[in-house]
Parts: C-alpha cells; sequence; structure tokens
C-alpha cells in the first residue's frame, strides 16, 4: 500500500489544530514528547499504525538533533506533504522559544534579586536529580551487553578525564558499533514486536509508505534549498556585524552543535557547557544549569536551552547593537541555526528511509552512539554537581588525566539538602518533573526567609 503525496490523508486545517495542541503538552524531555504523540496521533486519533510510528522515530535517532521535533517533522510529511512537515516541526518549537524568551528576560532583569536567586537555588538542585533520572533511563535501554557498558565508561573517561572533544567521541562510538558489528555480529540482538491493539484501523496502516521516490535531482533541490534557509542568516550578521561579532560567532558554534546532536540534548550540553563557559565567557557555570531548569519548566525541546545561551552571551556582547536587540538577535538566531537543519534532514532523506529500514550496519552505528550518551550525560551530571554543590573547583592532574574536582570545604549544605529531596521525589516517590521543579522552587524559596 502506499500513501499518494499529491493529496492530504487528512484535512490541513484539522492537522495544524492537533499538532498545536500537542505543542502545548510538550513537558518532560523526549520521552514524554514522543508519548504525547503517540497517544494523540496513534492511539486516539488513529492516523498513523504503531509499527509506522516506531520505524520513523527509529530513522529520527539515527540523526543529530532532537529526535521528538524530527518525529513530528516527519509524521507530518507523512499527513500533509512538505507543507505538514513545516507547520509539524514549528508548531512543536513556538511555544517553547517565546516562553524561553520570556523567561530569560525576566533572569536578566531580576536575577540578582533575593526571591529570583533563592528560587533558582532550588530548581537547580532538581536539575540534577533530573539528570541523574535521564542516565539510569537511558542505561537500562543502551547498555545490553558488556561491550555497550564498556563503550559507555570509556565515553565518559574520555571526556572527564582527558578532555576529548564530543564529536570524536559520538564518531569513534559509531566506529566501535560498526566494527563490532562487522566481528560479533551476535551482540546486537533487538527484538521488535508490533502488535496491533484492536482499535479501528489507522489512516495510515504499518505497511504503507509514503510514496515519493528518492531521485538525485529532488534531494539535490531540497539539498540547494535547506542550505540557503540555513545559512543566509549567518551569512548576514556575518556581512553586517562583522565576522567577529557575537552573533557570528554563536550562529557557526551552534550550527556545529546542530551536527552532533545525538542521544538528545543532555548529551551534547556538556560540551555546549563547556565552550560557552571556558572559550567563550557568554555565561557563568551556575547560569548554564539554571537555562536548563529553565527549559525543563517551558514545552518543546529541551536543546531550546541554547537560546539562553545565546540569549546572555549576546546580551552582554551586543557590539554595535542595543544590549536587548542583541540578546533577541543573538536567541532567534541561534534558535535558527539549531532547528532548521533538523527539516532539512528529514526532507532529504525521508524518500530514502525505507531503504534504511534493515540495513544492520547502520543501525549498529547508531547502538554505539546510544551507549557512548550514557557516558555523556554522566559526564553532565557530574559537570553539573560539581557547580550547584560547591562553591569552587580545582584543576587535578596526573600524566595525561585533568579533571575539575571540587573543593570539600565549599559544599553548599542548602543545595545538599534540596538536591537529596529531589532525588528522594525523583526515585522514590516517582513524581512529575514539573511538580519535583516547583517544589524545589519552593523549597528555595523558603530559604530566602531563614535567618543565617
Amino acid at each position: 500500500m502506499t500513501i499518494r503525496t499529491s493529496e492530504d490523508v487528512i484535512p490541513f486545517r484539522q492537522a495544524v489544530r492537533a499538532w498545536f495542541l500537542i505543542s502545548l503538552q510538550t513537558f518532560g524531555g523526549p520521552a514524554g514528547q514522543i508519548a504525547v504523540m503517540q497517544r494523540t496521533l496513534v492511539e486516539e486519533k488513529r492516523w498513523i499504525g504503531q509499527g509506522r510510528f516506531n520505524h520513523a522515530l527509529n530513522y529520527c535517532m539515527l540523526l543529530p538533533g532532537p529526535e521528538a521535533q524530527q518525529l513530528a517533522v516527519y509524521v507530518g510529511w507523512l499527513l500533509n506533504g512538505t507543507r505538514g512537515g513545516l507547520v509539524a516541526g514549528t508548531l512543536f518549537v513556538l511555544p517553547g522559544m517565546l516562553a524561553l524568551l520570556i523567561l530569560s528576560a525576566v533572569y536578566i532583569l531580576w536575577q540578582d534579586t533575593t526571591v529570583v536567586t533563592a528560587l533558582f537555588a532550588g530548581i537547580a538542585p532538581a536539575v540534577l536529580a533530573i539528570v541523574a533520572q535521564a542516565v539510569i533511563r537511558v542505561a537500562k535501554r543502551s547498555l545490553t551487553h558488556p561491550f555497550f557498558v564498556a563503550l559507555a565508561v570509556a565515553a565518559f573517561t574520555a571526556l572527564a578525564l582527558f578532555g576529548v572533544p564530543f564529536p570524536i567521541v559520538v564518531a569513534v562510538a559509531a566506529l566501535a558499533g560498526w566494527l563490532m558489528h562487522r566481528l560479533a555480529p551476535h551482540v546486537f540482538k533487538a527484538g521488535d514486536g508490533h502488535g496491533g491493539d484492536g482499535g479501528p484501523a489507522p489512516l495510515i496502516p504499518d505497511d504503507a509508505l509514503h510514496h515519493a521516490r528518492p531521485s538525485r535531482r529532488s534531494a539535490g533541490r531540497i539539498l540547494a534549498i535547506g542550505l540557503v534557509v540555513w545559512w543566509a542568516p549567518v551569512a548576514a550578521v556575518a556581512l553586517f556585524l562583522g565576522t567577529g561579532s557575537v552573533f557570528t560567532t554563536q550562529g557557526l558554534f551552534f550550527s556545529g552543535t546542530a551536527l552532533v546532536t545525538f542521544g538528545g540534548a543532555y548529551a551534547v550540553l556538556a560540551f555546549v557547557a563547556q565552550r560557552a563557559v571556558e572559550v567563550y565567557g557568554w555565561l557563568t557555570p551556575g547560569e548554564m544549569v539554571r537555562g536548563l531548569a529553565l527549559a525543563e519548566t517551558t514545552p518543546g525541546p529541551l536543546i531550546m536551552v541554547v537560546q539562553f545561551v545565546a540569549f546572555l552571551g549576546a546580551y552582554r556582547d551586543p557590539g554595535v547593537l542595543a544590549p536587548w536587540a542583541g540578546a533577541l538577535l543573538g536567541a532567534l538566531l541561534t534558535t535558527w541555526v539549531t532547528f532548521v537543519p533538523c527539516f532539512l534532514f528529514i526532507f532529504l532523506g525521508a524518500p530514502y528511509v525505507e531503504r534504511l529500514r534493515h540495513n544492520a550496519a547502520i543501525s549498529a552505528a547508531l547502538t554505539g552512539i546510544t551507549a557512548s550518551v550514557v557516558g555523556v550525560i554522566a559526564n553532565l551530571a557530574v559537570y553539573f554537581a560539581e557547580h550547584t554543590l560547591f562553591g569552587g573547583t580545582f584543576t587535578w592532574s596526573w600524566g595525561p588525566f585533568t579533571a575539575q574536582v571540587p573543593e570539600a570545604g565549599t559544599v553548599d549544605p542548602v543545595s545538599l539538602g534540596i538536591t537529596a529531596a529531589a532525588l528522594l521525589m525523583t526515585f522514590v516517590l516517582k513524581w512529575p518533573m514539573l511538580r519535583i521543579l516547583g517544589i524545589s522552587a519552593l523549597l528555595g524559596l523558603g530559604t530566602a526567609f531563614l535567618p543565617w
């Protein structure tokens, strides 16, 4: 069975309404976002079958970038062609982008007040608990063989003790997965059961394919248009504001980051944090944690935290622009170069995706990357813990090993206590993320009124 690309599977206006409602519920990271789409599109509206939905997700997992947003683009493309993919992907990002812009401005205006400081003192430990939960979740799903455990440990060691650049870690992990598939394919045993649920047949059943035939001409046209759309704003700021401006630097840096964001936002945030804090000086380690907290409380992909990073960096170094104008330009440019590649990847690759479905070598490379992501996220958790629970760190070196070590005498008892409470709420009570963030914020706010 095939889906004709010249017709909408569902009325376009109906699809727009559905994607808008989905965009307002996309809290909780990629797992929660994918769950919302599955419940709405697969279980309630019956627009797409479970197996077809899973296949689209598998392809998105191959790509750098936020897989949930790319899944929205893919399914939107299946339902309504190119315009469906554009609307689905844009609406998926838009509410979170607007909310984070407002919160970033609020942070700039009132970051030094006692109340705001206390709120962030409570939220930061909650973020630490959420990242720890992400480590465990990814580990349970990915580390199914000692080989994958070794990859995760190697990735953590390479980042934490040797300072190996994140893209190199990803590339080596992919190569290791591919080589292991060649040498010991039995390591990569995966089940893929797709059963029906007894409900009405979906509009796009599991055996249906969006039959836009792949061709070099079509791919070349999509690639040319996509690259122009992606890079035109970066070229414009370089031309009018200079190649040395913070805007050009941010455009280039976050364009590169968009190409290496394998394994979700958590996997690349340690790399972003290290560069943004230590190399470019756009914000402090504590502010990086606060930005992640803000991104956790808004709908949309967690990688939206890069908008906060760019907002602060451009506000503090706006060049010839006013600080607020610079902050807005930096945030919008960064959001643009982060998410435009997602549309390009889907529109370019979707017609070929069925050829990749049973490609064992590509699946093995992806599995290697996914295993290494556990170590990458663990490194992020350590980074956040150092700058949340301690007031200072020092550089420890021994031969080729180098690491940032917290100073024991600078431990913050308030942060330690709230972190313990957040861990209890996360792992024992298993409360939702927004409730944990809210209670942690209230605990931090309460410390503002304690006599010290």
